[in-house]
């Protein structure tokens, strides 16, 4: 009697795990089944992986400069409201993508907030690759900032407090003390960041559309391939499975750096 509550939670959990594995394996399984068929490539598939590659790269680094002393001014600085601001910058982790692809567009569209403005500097944002990029840093963004603002509360204040006795302050305890010390969770959280951007979806399509070369990032090709070529919808999401699980690992990796980590 006592070894049935253990077999029905393992037999629960074997469903579990069935039920977020089985769907990607049989991704897996498709997209290579294509590609030794020898289909020829969609057109469209190296021009979305292009254009995911560079509006990533760049979504990433203005992540970096500008996440990352956002990141060290939340952990280390007391100011009213502290805690309110953070929450508040975590919300696109919880906004639905269409939701956070229209504020945007109500924010830097031509009609939205900022439009006269940008207008007048002759900038048309909404519908271009800029806009994929920012849709990109938007929802991705919190990702690094909670990353990154937890390893720079972990900097131990020993350490710092000892700098300043070496006469450390401001920028040189940034840069000597706690961006070091930090390395790591900056990592890890830019690659979870990383990922995130590249599979945006919803954001993207509602503020910078799905023009094939223009806009077109790999996720919103998956959408538009199945409507007129399910093998390069499949081997689109088999391109993004193998750059997820790589970016699972490294940031596993920088998590935990010693070998058992994936034991």
């Amino acid at each position: 009697m006592k070894r049935l509550p253990a077999a029905s939670l393992l037999l629960i959990a074997t469903v579990a795990a069935g039920f977020l594995l089985l769907p990607v394996l049989v991704l897996l399984l498709q997209g290579l089944a294509a590609g030794s068929e020898g289909s020829p490539a969609d057109p469209a598939l190296p021009q979305a992986l292009a254009l995911s590659l560079v509006t990533t790269g760049i979504s990433m680094l203005l992540v970096l400069v500008f996440g990352t002393p956002l990141a060290w001014v939340l952990a280390r600085w007391h100011f009213p409201f502290r805690r309110l601001v953070s929450i508040l910058l975590q919300l696109p982790l919880v906004l639905p993508p269409a939701v956070a692809g229209l504020a945007l567009l109500l924010t830097l569209g031509r009609r939205g907030l900022l439009g006269s403005v940008l207008d007048s500097l002759h900038l048309d944002i909404a519908f271009t690759a800029t806009a994929v990029v920012l849709a990109q840093v938007f929802v991705a963004a919190p990702f690094y900032l909670r990353a990154a603002q937890a390893g720079f509360a972990n900097v131990p204040a020993e350490i710092e407090a000892a700098a300043r006795v070496d006469g450390a302050t401001g920028l040189a305890l940034f840069v000597k003390i706690s961006l070091p010390l930090s390395l790591r969770a900056l990592g890890a959280g830019l690659t979870l960041a990383w990922a995130r951007a590249l599979g945006e979806f919803g954001a993207t399509i509602l503020f910078a559309g799905s023009l094939q070369g223009r806009t077109q990032t790999m996720p919103l090709l998956v959408y538009n391939a199945l409507e007129r070529n399910l093998d390069t919808a499949i081997q689109t999401g088999l391109v993004l499975v193998v750059l997820a699980l790589c970016v699972l690992l490294l940031a596993n990796r920088l998590r935990a750096p010693d070998a058992s980590a994936f034991i």
